[in-house]
């Protein structure tokens, strides 16, 4: 169990420097204040300590790159609303989280912010210098809870709903890369039989003589069509991958088409949208029951929608809401919004309970990306098998043929 090293406030106003066997660092700060401390900061010793000292510096930890994950951030909002709940100053909070943090460039800006704190500047002010690692949803929670008095809670709802998303996030990569990882790996051996294994046969069947079938014949043109040309093969795939990662990054037209596309292929489009429902549910009921008027929530839910089509639409509802027009009304106008949303939209502003309505609308739609995913997987695996099945028989049948009929090569 990890060891840490203390120092906290005592009941009686005096400061106490102890060691501490806890579990984590909250579990720790939760003992303490049980027992009338109020943590000011700790520091793990110990081989764990040795291990985490590692990873700062860059020694085999995989989570010290430059981009700064959703689990990051919940990670982040829990550690900090925890500190503060157990009456743990700003200061000292954003100290203990930024030695805590394994992403370096999350505990660069956590450093910069808690300076900033201490020179007298609010924290939500400090965090909007550094949107390249908190997000704009995190930084109007912050400000709400700053006017409210109550940042420990906003800060809990924003590491609640980063998890959220990264579990969504984590499902759709799920449904993709399974069938990815399968055509890939059928990919590379069906080439190395055509670039390896069938010139062999080709030679043993040229030293033969005679007329080959005609799925042999094509699958020989194939094999030396793959020798001659794998070079170019190999540059204009990678040119294709790069030229797509290009475009779909510089051209919002081109990333536009990518996401109508994505909507109408069969079971995934049903699936993004479904996604996009769920991020947009989210994150409205978050910013919402948090206090964020509507219309900031509106334009915060549809950066994170994760579709340009979504988005766009959410924006011309943000615009009509605006000027004086129902959420409900709004998003009738828009097929892009299943009649479900319509409709519980409607039902939580007519009896004012749209924050309620809008959590049980998230949860609905984070229950159908489950449903979802599992209904593409066990469609996906029997299409593999069978297209696979197909490839690798056409291969062994074109590749056999001629031994069945041996004899009359040979005569």
């Amino acid at each position: 169990m990890p060891k840490f090293k203390y120092k906290a406030y005592a009941e009686s106003g005096t400061i106490v420097e102890d060691t501490a066997e806890a579990p984590t660092l909250n579990d720790l700060i939760v003992r303490l204040r049980e027992n009338n401390y109020i943590l000011i900061n700790a520091e793990e010793i110990g081989e764990g300590a040795k291990e985490k000292s590692e990873k700062k510096t860059g020694l085999g930890s995989i989570s010290l790159g430059g981009n700064v994950s959703d689990r990051d951030i919940s990670l982040f909002c829990r550690q900090l609303g925890v500190l503060i709940n157990a009456g743990v100053g700003i200061i000292e909070a954003l100290e203990v989280v930024a030695d805590q943090m394994p992403n370096k460039k999350l505990v660069s800006a956590t450093v910069s912010v808690s300076k900033d704190v201490s020179e007298g500047e609010a924290l939500s002010k400090s965090m909007s210098k550094h949107k390249d690692v908190f997000p704009e949803l995190v930084i109007n929670l912050v400000s709400v809870g700053e006017e409210t008095g109550n940042l420990d809670t906003a800060l809990m709802r924003a590491s609640e709903y980063y998890e959220k998303i990264a579990m969504i996030k984590s499902k759709i990569k799920s449904a993709s890369f399974y069938p990815a990882f399968v055509l890939v790996i059928a990919t590379v051996i069906v080439l190395g039989i055509l670039y390896f294994l069938v010139p062999t046969f080709a030679q043993i069947y040229e030293s033969l003589g005679g007329s080959l079938p005609l799925p042999t014949q094509m699958l020989i043109a194939a094999s030396n069509f793959l020798r001659e040309k794998i070079i170019f093969i190999i540059v204009g795939a990678v040119a294709f991958v790069v030229a797509f990662r290009y475009a779909y990054v510089k051209s919002y037209k081109f990333k536009r088409a990518v996401h109508s596309l994505i909507l109408k292929i069969p079971k995934f489009g049903d699936l993004a949208l479904k996604s996009s429902m769920a991020k947009f549910g989210r994150t409205m009921a978050t910013l919402f029951s948090s206090g964020v008027p509507i219309e900031k929530s509106l334009e915060i839910a549809g950066k994170v929608a994760g579709n340009v089509i979504v988005q766009e639409n959410v924006t011309k509802v943000q615009k009509d809401v605006t000027e004086g027009q129902t959420l409900w009304a709004s998003l009738k106008k828009h097929s892009t919004f299943p009649h479900l949303v319509v409709a519980m939209v409607k039902v939580g502003e007519e009896t004012g309970r749209l924050d309620e309505m809008l959590e049980s609308l998230a949860r609905f739609y984070e229950d159908e990306v489950d449903r979802a995913v599992e209904g593409i997987i066990s469609l996906i695996e029997p299409m593999l098998i069978v297209i696979l099945g197909t490839i690798i028989g056409f291969i062994l049948i074109a590749l056999y043929l001629p031994i069945f009929k041996l004899g009359e090569v040979i005569g």
